[in-house]
């Protein structure tokens, strides 16, 4: 009976915090991630040192803290700058498909979309990219539909308080 309760309310929790497949990394694998970034710095092939960057990028924007998040996002939009010019395909698309989750964690969901949208024009049937499309596609829907009620219900209450003024004053 309590795991049906806890369902219950998960499944309600969902709906309204837009329940999500992407993984979430806790604070001491970004810390290991971090280390390893200073380490590689030490002396390591800039080819080492940039996997290290990936890591810890991706372990940024997985984060359940939102400063993480934007630290990884940062990150990444350097990282894409830089990657335009000399990355291969591949690269861009990984780069890209994290900015996405970066943005989709951060709520900007618009940019999440157009972002893995890039993703697909680089790799059309890329699951991962795929999934984050329809996650953003529908969460901008329940976005947009929780804004069409919480409207709806402005008005009635406006509506009930012209009736209310103008019924007291017959």
């Amino acid at each position: 009976m309590a795991a049906d309760v806890g369902k219950f309310f998960e499944s309600v929790g969902n709906f309204f915090s837009g329940g999500d497949q992407i993984p979430w990394c806790d604070r001491d694998v970004i810390a290991g991630c971090e280390r390893e970034v200073s380490d590689a710095q030490k002396g390591s092939s800039d080819e080492f040192f940039k996997e290290c960057i990936m890591r810890l990028s991706w372990a940024l924007v997985h984060s359940r803290q939102p400063e993480d998040v934007q630290r990884g996002i940062a990150m990444l939009e350097a990282s894409v700058a830089e990657a335009n010019a000399n990355a291969s395909p591949l690269q861009l698309r990984e780069k890209l498909y994290l900015l996405a989750v970066g943005y989709y964690r951060s709520g900007d969901h618009s940019r999440s979309r157009e972002l893995v949208e890039q993703c697909l024009m680089i790799a059309p049937d890329w699951r991962q990219a795929l999934t984050l499309k329809k996650m953003n596609e529908d969460k901008i829907k329940r976005d947009g539909a929780i804004g069409i009620g919480i409207a709806a219900t402005a008005v009635g209450l406006i509506a009930g308080g012209i009736a209310a003024a103008v019924a007291r004053k017959k």
